[in-house]
């Protein structure tokens, strides 16, 4: 039987695509640990769509 974790997969998604209106949606899918950060994640990423570095927050 497989071990129960802390750990869960979150998908990021970009806040500055839309706001702008530019279609397609920047996602990420990474991991966290829901002991350690139980509120919302929110990375730095690469947006292809905008051609730079923008706020990548998690999505329910």
């Amino acid at each position: 039987m497989a071990k129960k974790g802390n750990r869960v997969q979150v998908i990021l998604e970009c806040t500055e695509q839309k706001e702008s209106g530019v279609p397609g949606m920047s996602r990420y899918i990474t991991t966290k640990n829901k002991k350690n950060t139980p509120d919302r994640m929110e990375r730095k990423k690469y947006n292809p769509y905008l051609k730079r570095v923008t706020l990548h927050r998690e999505i329910k």
